[in-house]
């Protein structure tokens, strides 16, 4: 084993073994990092090491590599798009849509599942923020389901799984994100929105069939209501003007971007103006509001910045230490078709969802493992998007599944952590199913980036 390979699982063993005192994940990245540097210098000094390390290209590098973190112009997307989904969620918009749609499918067996789907898809393509859906689609529809006999477990797992939605389709934070930290043409902002598309609509359609034939094989799981209502031409109408404001602000976001009219950037500004409209437009456009929503921006914006500026460090360290290459040696050493390998990073991010956030696991891995995929020969978005879809499945497994705790905190008290994980599971294995589709099927990723409307 040598010097470059210690260094790199010695390095990640700190990082983990710190994760356990309870420090921040961003005090723990930086931390991490300096602990690491000094080892890094100690070993060039003392012991001849072939490393690049020594105070001034190590810690010299950090306020080079930082401040072009914070004055990136496609970054400012990201405090435009928490904005936007935070907004909506004060509109009354997701409300309005909850009771006019179940109109129209609560005269199916499942249909109030069906509803939140359905909305938790719209919500979806207005915003990233995946703690807000899951809380605002739980408080509508939880306590609805469970009055119509529907299971705990359904209850609770389709509002747990239909919120993490936000995360994969367009506009995603984690597609800005994972544009930024892949730095290449071939995998913009634009193109991975482009890419995340048709995936994202068919996990939402897969959820919907899964709820269709579980109504079937167990009726008792999602009951028809007494009171079904009838649909009339009224009923679609409500609908239509419920849906037209929500269809408007993503037509005006997403198609702005796919028509190479604006950048992603511009179009979160106008997705955030748009946002603000719509809360005029239902009166609730409050000072209170506005204020409410800029501090909750900011707070997420830093947290997500605070982590980013952790991971920064922690890979230049990380690259100056061989990690780079000691991964990429691994990798392609591995006694794999280049499928095989593929497949075993996209195992691999599955396991650390279960311990590691999203944003760790994309300002880390994903950087270390993309020249590996050019290398091979693969599409940089098609995997891109399956790595997204993969990281997904990171907001329901347990211990550390932030939606299943977003959903813990607003259940009724008859639910508990049990049902929660019952309710998860048949989701986690559809979205599992949906990154296999994708995987057998790279065009339902590459098709649209590659028909070039940007």
């Amino acid at each position: 084993m040598g010097l470059e390979t210690i260094f790199v699982i010695g390095m990640f063993a700190t990082f983990g073994a710190l994760l356990f005192t309870g420090f921040p994940v961003a005090w723990v990245l930086g931390g991490t990092s300096v602990i690491w540097t000094v080892v890094g210098i100690v070993a060039v000094e003392q012991f001849g090491a072939d490393l690049w390390f020594d105070w001034g290209s190590s810690l010299g590098l950090l306020p080079e590599r930082l401040w072009g973190l914070v004055e990136n112009i496609t970054l400012v997307a990201l405090p435009m798009f928490i904005f936007m989904g935070i907004m909506l969620d004060q509109s009354g918009v997701a409300e309005r849509l909850m009771n006019n749609m179940v109109k129209l499918f609560g005269a199916v067996r499942g249909g109030y599942a069906i509803t939140v789907i359905v909305l938790g898809v719209l919500l979806a393509a207005t915003t990233g923020i995946i703690g807000a859906s899951v809380v605002l689609l739980g408080m509508l529809s939880i306590p609805v389901m469970l009055k119509h006999g529907y299971s705990k477990a359904l209850a609770v797992g389709t509002s747990c799984a239909t919120g993490t939605l936000g995360i994969l389709i367009p506009p995603s934070i984690m597609l800005v994100l994972m544009a930024d930290r892949l730095a290449r043409p071939e995998a913009s902002v634009g193109d991975l929105f482009l890419g995340a598309f048709f995936p994202g609509l068919l996990l939402g359609a897969m959820y919907v069939a899964y709820v269709l034939v579980l109504g079937i094989v167990s009726p008792a799981s999602a009951p028809l209501p007494e009171d079904r209502p009838k649909i009339t031409p009224r009923v679609f109408w409500d609908v239509l003007v419920a849906v037209v404001p929500t269809a408007g602000l993503i037509l005006a976001v997403l198609g702005s971007i796919f028509a190479g009219l604006a950048t992603p950037t511009e179009a979160s500004g106008v997705g955030a103006i748009g946002a603000m409209l719509l809360a005029a437009a239902n009166r609730r456009l409050t000072w209170s509001v506005l204020k409410t929503s800029l501090a909750q921006t900011t707070r997420t914006t830093a947290f997500i910045f605070a982590i980013f500026l952790g991971a920064t460090a922690f890979a230049v360290v990380l690259r100056g230490l061989g990690g780079d290459r000691v991964i990429e040696g691994a990798l392609l050493g591995l006694p794999f078709p280049p499928e095989g390998i593929l497949l075993t990073i996209l195992l691999v991010v599955f396991l650390l969802g279960f311990f590691l956030d999203w944003v760790e696991i994309t300002l880390i891995i994903l950087p270390l493992v993309a020249p590996v995929i050019i290398n091979l020969g693969f599409d940089l978005v098609w995997f891109t998007i399956m790595f997204a879809v993969c990281l997904q499945t990171s907001f329901l497994t347990p211990p550390v599944g932030f939606a299943i705790f977003y959903v813990k905190g607003i259940c009724p008290p008859e639910i508990n952590v049990t049902d929660i994980y019952k309710g998860v599971l048949p989701y986690i294995l559809l979205q599992l199913l949906g990154l296999l589709i994708v995987f057998l099927f790279p065009s339902i990723v590459t098709w649209l980036p590659s028909v070039g409307f940007q």
